[in-house]
């Protein structure tokens, strides 16, 4: 049967699956009845058999790209589990107490790691949750602030640039001002570079983490959380399943006296070897560089194998734990090994949430969900509300199929004719690029089965649905802001850098305002404190 014919009902699977997962809070369970709804819908039978072949084929799938990320997150897992064993998460969270100390402090110091760790949106993720969440937990930051912080500055920042998202980006640009035609054309790096400030969602997104933790003020289901954090102790919900527990899971570190080397170290020769590897995969040579050192990195970081640097970085962090454990006579190769193995068990959940995810793709592609939505897409559209038609369905793209990759992949072919068509106008083409952008990570950022929201809750120690229930509210809240952006450029012709500052200052107000309203009407503080009730 063709993909086509399905229509409306290509829909089913992704809405059910997310729609079982937010009422539920069970996220596995909920991902795998969607597949299997899929399942059925193509079959038209039991669809069991077709849903085993599905998760197969997401686990195989994009020429093993993804079978890569599941060997990097059980990589990872194995250095987070050696970086504990050794006391190096004690050390930092010493330090951290020492000189982090307040939820203030932490939460600033949480978004500027999130600012630096910018190539890589995995990485990214990984190591600011990681060196951050033993410091939260001790300064009564919920996880689901964390998780927040985390996802809301690693995406956002990748679109920004030089990074695994951009190159991705380039090669779509490319290849629709190729199909165009067009005899004199700008290059795919000066359309992004122009599409910038029309990236309204991720750079206001950064900017709201930026409030939400200058103000420490907070609304909708964050609040709850953040007050239940501070005044019991409890950096989860109750019945809540952490994607990630280390502590539990690993039992106490072997060190006795943990030191900061024991962090610093397999961290860094994480973020070493992995742009090392990135550069060499890219094809970054000696006498390239010489000639051109800023033309050549830029080649090299563009064309680099992002997924395999990864998992060349994550090799080298166990490596190096291995070493530290010899040295400081701390583990000893067996004791190491063990290690290693449970790293790969903590990370279980992750890689089940994330296989699953993807065969929510597999399922989508088999029911032509994309065509379906793409279809909505025409030559008719006003041109000043263009690029937020492009968000919103780069955002329901993303959204539904938990990809925002496949969401640019899916929308930018088609944005770019549309928006030349139209207007003929290099400016509306930078313009669409943007919003595809930011409706892809607006997408991630609502969507319990998209793989750096999963990877977000798993570093930072949250339940994946909590997380996603949280930063809903956050997110929203920016992307209505972003339209109005994107609305105001589009009406006045006023370019969108006079706007975003604007943009930025509507955040602050709607921080401000909202909390207010949500605490007065739950009669708690909008500042999570000691002495939460309001005073009547």
């Amino acid at each position: 049967m063709a993909a086509e014919t399905f229509g409306a009902l290509s829909l089913v699977p992704p809405l059910l699956a997310i729609g079982l997962a937010i009422l539920t809070r069970k996220a596995v369970p909920s991902l795998f009845v969607g597949v299997w709804a899929g399942a059925v819908i193509f079959t038209g039978g039991l669809g069991v058999v077709q849903t085993f072949d599905w998760i197969v084929a997401a686990i195989i799938a994009d020429d093993g790209f993804q079978a890569t990320i599941i060997v990097f997150t059980l990589l990872l897992g194995s250095g987070v589990a050696m970086v504990w064993n050794l006391g190096g998460s004690y050390a930092v969270r010493d330090w951290a107490i020492e000189h982090l100390d307040t939820q203030r402090k932490a939460g600033l110091a949480a978004w500027v790691l999130g600012l630096i760790m910018f190539f890589d949106d995995y990485a990214n993720t990984a190591i600011v949750g990681s060196s951050m969440k033993d410091v939260s937990d001790e300064l009564r930051v919920s996880r689901e602030k964390l998780s927040y912080i985390v996802d809301s500055t690693a995406a956002p920042v990748a679109t920004l640039g030089i990074s695994s998202w951009v190159a991705f980006q380039l090669g779509l640009i490319s290849d629709a001002y190729g199909e165009l035609g067009l005899a004199s054309a700008p290059s795919a790096f000066e359309v992004f570079v122009r599409s910038i400030p029309f990236n309204a969602y991720s750079l206001l997104a950064i900017v709201m983490v930026l409030i939400v933790v200058a103000s420490r003020r907070d609304f909708g289901e964050m609040l709850d959380a953040e007050h239940r954090s501070y005044t019991t102790g409890a950096v989860n919900r109750e019945d809540a399943v952490p994607m990630q527990d280390v502590k539990d899971d690993l039992g106490e570190p072997h060190a006795e006296n943990p030191r900061l080397i024991n962090f610093f170290a397999p961290v860094a020769t994480l973020i070493a070897v992995t742009l090392g590897a990135a550069l060499w995969t890219g094809g970054l040579s000696a006498g390239a560089f010489a000639a051109d050192p800023l033309g050549a990195l830029w080649e090299a970081m563009t064309g680099a194998d992002y997924a395999g640097a990864l998992v060349y970085g994550s090799f080298a962090m166990v490596l190096s734990g291995f070493a530290l454990g010899k040295v400081y006579d701390i583990l000893d190769f067996g004791e190491a090994t063990d290690a290693t193995i449970d790293g790969f068990g903590i990370m279980l959940t992750a890689v089940t949430v994330l296989v699953l995810a993807w065969s929510i793709g597999e399922v989508v592609s088999a029911l032509g969900t994309a065509e379906y939505v793409e279809g909505f897409i025409g030559e008719g559209f006003p041109a000043a509300v263009l690029p937020v038609v492009v968000l919103l369905f780069a955002a329901f793209v993303a959204f539904s199929t938990g990809t925002s990759w496949g969401a640019m992949g899916i929308i930018t072919p088609v944005a770019i004719p549309v928006a030349w068509s139209v207007t003929g106008d290099h400016t509306m083409v930078a313009a669409v690029v943007g919003a595809v952008f930011s409706g892809a990570i607006f997408g991630d950022h609502t969507s319990p089965i998209s793989d750096t929201t999963v990877l977000s809750a798993t570093f930072t120690g949250a339940d994946l649905i909590d997380h996603v229930r949280t930063q809903l509210y956050y997110a929203v809240t920016v992307v209505v802001v972003a339209i109005l952006v994107l609305l105001a450029w589009g009406v006045t012709g006023v370019t969108p850098l006079v706007w975003l500052p604007l943009g930025a200052l509507a955040l602050v107000g709607l921080v401000y305002g909202l909390s207010e309203l949500d605490a007065r009407r739950k009669g708690v503080s909008p500042i999570a404190t000691d002495s939460s009730q309001r005073e009547k």
